[in-house]
């Protein structure tokens, strides 16, 4: 058998099963986001809504951040010339950790070129700081999470999804005398459902165990400030080490952790995927730094993105949409099917220019695939009004089961 045959079967087996991934080709406008031009692969071009992006707050386009970045490139130039080690840290990069340190009110902030890069970094290097390290780790934590716990060498402990009971259960099974970490999330992306943060800090307290929060999905987007839903409950002090990324809500790119200066100091000083790698552009930094100082003021944009989120979330569940809402801004309609999905998908980009991305096995469950949207504060009455009108049309003809709206 050739290699190139032992790929034809690996990317076979991806079309065979409906879930093989295509990149459609879009070109953002300034200004006029979620509006944006898709190019097909025969050149012609289509205007399209996004409704599938991260930029949940629009702050990729918005002006006070493209001046910071603009400043800083004139100002700089474009690389940052190398790792944070060897010339890569620079005026921008300390800007942006201060302003991170500050957003969740502790210590000291590390930037990482993704929050993913954050989380696996982090977590995987842990261990060798506490000898024997037990790490507690949801069910239905990031991928970035799993690899850095897997990766790490340690103990680890799975518990089901969201369940105190069981992991508790866990806590008690183990040495009392062991390090410990439990890891979990704020806002699951994928459900849009939030982590019990009180009372794994409570068992946190009762058992001498670290915490560690993956707030990705809620930074820019919850809290007086934009601290994420620990600042919002009040818990951002009872969490040891907090990871976030500016490539969502403040619509940049990077990720970091927000912790103790000892903490952030050791995991700098450790962490190979902190150490060889080169620092974020100073323009992105700068561009950073503006998105998180701006939000921190502006509670009416964070308010109109909620808004936006529940009367999508209702107009769906007027047509029957089986609709997950646990009360965040992640709106997942579930088709159940690799294939009814990518057919729905398909449908609404070449018919009625809507772009939302089918999401499969092994990003959720077989069984639950769905379309997830992501309404924005941009994400007008028409744009609205366009999805709802194709997704019911669609719905129709594609025979699916609808559910009778509760209440």
């Amino acid at each position: 058998m050739t290699y190139e045959a032992y790929l034809d079967q690996a990317i076979g087996q991806l079309h065979d099963e409906g879930r093989y991934r295509t990149f459609i080709d879009i070109v953002r406008h300034k200004g006029q986001f979620p509006h944006a031009t898709r190019r097909r692969p025969d050149g012609s071009e289509q205007p399209v809504t996004v409704w599938c992006g991260n930029d949940y707050l629009g702050m990729g386009q918005h002006p006070v951040v493209l001046a910071a970045m603009h400043d800083a490139l004139d100002s700089v130039g474009a690389g940052s010339g190398g790792t944070r080690n060897i010339s890569g840290t620079t005026l921008y990069h300390k800007a942006l950790e201060d302003e991170l340190a500050d957003l969740h009110g502790k210590e000291s902030a590390l930037l990482f070129t993704s929050a993913y890069i954050a989380n696996d970094a982090t977590l995987s290097t842990l261990p060798k700081l506490f000898p024997g390290l037990i790490i507690y780790s949801d069910a239905l934590n990031h991928a970035s999470m799993i690899e850095g716990v897997r990766r790490n060498g340690g103990a680890k402990r799975i518990f089901r999804h969201n369940d105190v009971a069981h992991l508790r259960e866990l806590l008690e099974a183990d040495d009392p005398a062991a390090p410990k970490l439990i890891a979990f999330e704020s806002v699951y992306s994928m459900d849009g459902d939030f982590g019990p943060i009180e009372a794994i800090c409570d068992l946190a307290d009762e058992f001498n165990a670290l915490t560690y929060i993956d707030e990705v999905h809620a930074v820019g987007m919850y809290g007086p400030r934009g601290g994420g839903v620990t600042e919002r409950d009040r818990l951002a002090q009872r969490i040891d080490i907090i990871n976030g990324t500016l490539a969502k809500a403040y619509g940049v790119m990077g990720g970091y952790i927000a912790a103790s200066e000892k903490m952030c100091d050791a995991i700098r000083s450790y962490a190979p995927g902190f150490i060889f790698t080169t620092s974020l552009p100073p323009a992105v930094a700068a561009g950073a730094a503006a998105s998180v100082r701006h939000l921190k003021t502006d509670q009416a944009l964070r308010d109109l993105h909620q808004e936006r989120a529940r009367i999508l979330k209702t107009r769906f569940k007027a047509f029957g949409m089986p609709l997950i809402d646990h009360g965040s801004h992640i709106v997942p309609v579930i088709v159940g099917n690799p294939v009814h999905t990518k057919l729905l998908s398909d449908m609404l980009l070449d018919d009625h220019g809507i772009y939302v991305q089918p999401i499969n096995f092994p990003t959720v469950p077989r069984g639950t695939e769905r379309l997830r949207f992501t309404p924005s504060p941009v994400h007008g009455p028409d744009e609205m009004d366009k999805l709802i009108r194709a997704m019911d049309s669609l719905w129709s003809h594609c025979a699916l089961n609808r559910q009778e709206l509760a209440g």
